[in-house]
Parts: C-alpha cells; structure tokens; sequence
C-alpha cells in the first residue's frame, strides 16, 4: 500500500459509514399492506357476524310485532300492507341502486349510493329474516305473522316482484330514451358538418 494509499483510507471513516447506515435501516420489519389488508378484512367479517348474531336473536319477532300491529289480523289489511312494503321498498332501492352506472359517481361514491339502497330494503330484508331464518326469534315471528298478519308474507313477495320488474323497466327505458338522444345529436352534429361543408364548396366557387 503506497503512502498515497495510506493517507486516502482511514478506518475511522469506515466505521462512521457502517454505524450510519445500520442507523438508516428500519428498526422493526413492517407487515406487507396485504397483510394489514387481510386483518382488517378479518376483524370487519367478525364485527359483521356478532351483529348479524345478535340482530337475528331480535329483529324478527320485533319486525313481525310492529307489522301485527298495523294489520290487526285482518287478511285485507295484511295483502295491502305486504304489497306497499314489498313494492315501494324493492322499487325504490333498486333505482337508487342503478344509478351507480353513472359515470361522474366515484367508486366511494358508488359504494355510499350501493349501501343505502340496501338500507331502504331494510322492511323487506326484516320480512325474508322471519321468512328464512332459523333462529328463535324468527319461528316467533312466523307464528306472529300467522295469527295476526294473515296474507302480510304473500302479499310482500308479489310487491318484490311487481316492484323489481318496474324498476328495470324504468332504467332500461331510460337508458334507451339515452341513447336515443345521443344517436340524435350525433346525427344533428353530421348534418351541421355537412351544411358547413357545402356552405364552403359553394363559396370557393
């Protein structure tokens, strides 16, 4: 090693870079976003399911009571009030919900627009929970449901029906009615282009 060579190394100066960067390096290894993505997921799926454990022990013998008391055992009123609930709250929360097609919602915005819409369906997800359900509360709610709402589950099914079958007649209507508009200005747009043109050719001669 020449006196040059000497002079330029100095160990000091290395033990000054290796205590630097062993500063620089993190002092704990952090999880992947995946893996804080997948606890989140985790523990939203688990907050889910305690509530939806404790809403079925509730909400349907709660839901089948406030819809007794509205019909009072009579079959008639028990078929119009299945139908109002069955169509009004299908068919509204369905064409809130098809308009998440729109192109100036954001996919937040959408998801805002997707759970409301599921929020408003919230008398017919409480009638099919007394349907469906296995739980306690909800064979209460049939026999309640039996003996003082007569026709109430019938009647809400034909409202679903009716009422989604009219929202998609809705929304395809208007987005035919949409394209038809747009085929139209397109069409006014050639046609404008088309008198310009000839309006030019007539000048240049």
């Amino acid at each position: 090693m020449t006196d040059e060579d000497s002079a330029a190394y100095n160990p000091e100066h290395e033990d000054d870079h290796l205590e630097r960067k062993i500063a620089d390096q993190p002092s704990g290894v952090s999880p992947h976003r995946w893996v804080k993505r997948l606890v989140l997921a985790i523990a939203i799926v688990g907050v889910a399911y305690i509530a939806y454990l404790m809403s079925a022990a509730f909400f349907p013998r709660w839901w089948a009571q406030r819809v007794a008391d509205q019909v009072n055992g009579g079959v008639t009123r028990g078929t119009l009030w299945g139908l109002f609930y069955g169509f009004l709250f299908t068919l509204v929360p369905l064409l809130l919900l098809f308009q998440i097609r729109r192109r100036f919602f954001s996919w937040g915005w959408r998801g805002i627009v997707a759970l409301v819409a599921v929020v408003l369906a919230a008398p017919n997800w409480l009638t099919l929970s007394v349907v469906i359900g296995n739980s306690n509360a909800a064979h209460a709610g049939e026999r309640i449901m039996d003996v003082d709402a007569p026709g109430f589950r019938a009647a809400t099914l034909i409202g679903v029906i009716i009422g989604g079958v009219l929202a998609l007649l809705i929304t395809g209507l208007g987005m035919r009615l949409k394209a038809r508009k747009n085929e139209v200005k397109r069409l006014q747009g050639e046609r404008d282009e088309l008198k310009r043109s000839r309006q030019d050719h007539d000048e240049s001669r």
